[in-house]
């Protein structure tokens, strides 16, 4: 079955249409979150290589690196910190107690001042800043406290404090997460197990975690007051949990002996939500390793899908129904000019060039409309050529064949005269008018020389290959010479010649213009009765003289007026071959004429005939 061109162009572009949108669809629900999270991750891991330059041309100032931890975040809604060797936040003297200790097995330890940070106690489940704040935290100054500790080297990290007074604990929950799960792995130790140092020497350092304690009295608390401002990150439960969780892993790495970190990220989860994690380890300017942790939200961005997918649930349908009507619309406004150049090429295929595309675009179909039209039109043109060529050919033919009956009747007249002439001398009759014989004889000759040398030089006019050669002359100076010529036969019929010229120079074929001016003139003189005159004049024009030839006494009927430029043609009595001339003046005046390319023309006056045309002037003169 056939089908349209509508119906294929509403089928493809339908079908390119739905297929974009379920691109998109797929796009920005399933690759869309990966190219953000790249993206993300790429910008990030470059911004904390330009955090880490400054902060260390900051030298570690603690208002200078606050200042680029809110910066950071405010340009990249990332949470960013430095964290020391042991994974503490740096600079937290502002959430800290000191506890003057009375009484620890670490000896080193005894009598001394120790800052303990109060961030790692807070978490998301139920410690906040306002429990550390109140009085039943039992972190109050006098007050007792036991305090469990890591020992890494000459370094203590606390992970849990007892407030005897209240019977309150409060704990490092990542890292006493970390410590229970090696005790449940190790069940043959006593949790929590007091290492001595003589029993770091133990064999299988793995299965023991260098723990302690110490005991002291709570001599200051650093904690911010409920109306002042906090550090930011204080706020942000979660970031200080994964920072926690960060340490926790770094001191139980730095327990096995795997002291150093390369740069890394990972995905963390939690309540539906991703977050990228981020850790950069550097150089302190004491030359001590130290890490800048990051953490990003995905939130964003997954909240962005979900609300894409709810979207696209009503969208689809809009955008269907929107696809096939555009579709439709747009099909139908493609194909209607085709089909229109489809109808207007069969009419030209037909040869019906009557019809034209109406261009309404400036884009291809509109180029390809105004093609066909222009092609339209040339094959018209040439066709119509095409036809005027087969009908002048016809034309020329029926003219060759009056042309070929025309010289046969002009010669068979001269010849049956010299015939008879012949007959007469033959037969000895002609006596002592032996000579008029001769002389009828030699008349007859000259006609047909004078017609053979017309026809052939009309032939040669008529050829299409002859080239007017002009140049610049006096036109006044030519009529008075040829004047002067014809001065003894008009003079024979008593013809009154009035002369109006005026110095004048022209541009055209001198000789030729003269056989045109021979033509007219004598023609004048031939055809006027006795007694009558010839006006000859030049009539002053912007760019042209026109010469005027008048001979009075006689007119041309009207209907005979275009046909004596034909050859052989005699129209009444008084023009007949008798009269003179070969009946090819006018046909050779008016080839010349057409070949300068000028007008001309005949008319009746009211005293009688008047022949005109005109002649381009000079530049010189005109």
């Amino acid at each position: 079955m056939r089908r349209g061109i509508v119906f294929k162009l509403f089928t493809l572009t339908t079908a390119l249409c739905v297929l974009i949108l379920v691109t998109i669809f797929v796009g920005q629900t399933v690759f869309f979150k990966q190219y953000y999270v790249h993206q993300k991750v790429d910008k990030v891991q470059a911004s904390l290589q330009a955090f880490a330059e400054q902060y260390q041309a900051e030298k570690g100032s603690n208002a200078a690196t606050e200042q680029l931890e809110q910066s950071f975040y405010q340009e990249h809604n990332t949470l960013v910190t430095v964290l020391d060797h042991l994974g503490n936040l740096k600079d937290t003297d502002d959430l800290s107690i000191e506890v003057q200790i009375n009484k620890s097995e670490v000896q080193s330890l005894n009598n001394k001042k120790i800052t303990i940070p109060l961030y790692s106690f807070m978490n998301n489940d139920y410690v906040q800043m306002d429990d550390l704040q109140s009085e039943k935290s039992g972190l109050q100054i006098g007050n007792t406290v036991a305090v469990d500790i890591i020992q890494i080297g000459d370094e203590i990290v606390p992970y849990r404090i007892l407030a005897y007074d209240y019977g309150t604990v409060w704990e490092n929950n990542q890292l006493g997460k970390k410590i229970r799960e090696h005790y449940e792995a190790y069940p043959n130790q006593a949790y929590p197990k007091v290492v001595s140092p003589k029993e770091k020497l133990n064999p299988n350092p793995e299965e023991l975690i260098p723990t302690n304690a110490f005991y002291g009295k709570i001599v200051k608390i650093n904690v911010p007051s409920k109306d002042a401002s906090t550090r930011f990150m204080y706020t942000n439960h979660l970031f200080l949990e994964r920072i926690k969780a960060f340490q926790a892993d770094l001191i139980m790495q730095q327990i096995k002996d795997v002291y150093e970190q390369s740069a890394q990220n990972s995905t963390y989860e939690e309540n539906d939500i991703q977050y990228k994690q981020f850790m950069m380890p550097i150089q302190s300017q004491a030359g001590e390793m130290e890490y800048i942790y990051a953490m990003a939200s995905l939130q964003p961005v997954d909240e962005a899908i979900q609300m894409i997918q709810d979207y696209y649930v009503y969208l689809v349908v809009f955008v269907l129904v929107l696809i096939v009507l555009v579709s439709f619309y747009y099909s139908k406004r493609i194909a209607r000019p085709l089909l229109l150049i489809n109808d207007t090429t069969k009419k030209i295929a037909e040869l019906d060039f009557s019809k034209q595309i109406r261009i309404n675009s400036k884009d291809e179909i509109g180029d390809l409309s105004h093609n066909i039209n222009e092609l339209s039109d040339t094959l018209h043109s040439h066709i119509q050529k095409l036809q005027q060529d087969i009908q002048k050919e016809k034309q020329l033919e029926v003219t060759r064949k009056e042309f070929i009956s025309g010289v046969s009747h002009e010669l068979k007249t001269p010849l049956s005269v010299i015939r008879s002439c012949l007959w007469v001398l033959k037969d000895d009759v002609a006596g002592e008018k032996r000579d008029y014989y001769f002389e009828a004889m030699e008349n007859e000759v000259k006609k047909m020389d004078h017609l053979i040398v017309d026809m052939l030089e009309l032939s040669k006019y008529e050829s299409g290959t002859y080239k007017m050669e002009v140049e610049v002359f006096a036109i006044d100076e030519m009529i008075e010479v040829i004047c002067d010529k014809f001065a003894p036969e008009m003079t024979k019929k008593r013809l009154w010649l009035n002369l109006s010229l005026h110095h004048t120079e022209v541009v055209a074929n001198p000789l030729r213009i003269e056989q045109v001016l021979v033509n007219f003139i004598s023609n004048a003189i031939r055809y006027s009765p006795d007694g009558e005159s010839i006006r000859l004049s030049m009539v002053d024009q912007t760019n042209t003289i026109g010469i005027n030839i008048e001979n009075t006494g006689t007119h041309i009927p009207e209907d005979q007026l275009d046909k004596i430029w034909d050859r052989f043609y005699r129209g009444e009595a008084s023009r007949r071959r008798s009269s003179g001339g070969t009946g090819l003046g006018l046909a050779i005046s008016k080839r010349i004429l057409e070949l300068h390319g000028l007008s001309y023309g005949v008319r009746n006056t009211e005293d009688g005939v008047l022949f005109y045309f005109n002649l381009k002037k000079s530049e010189e003169r005109s």
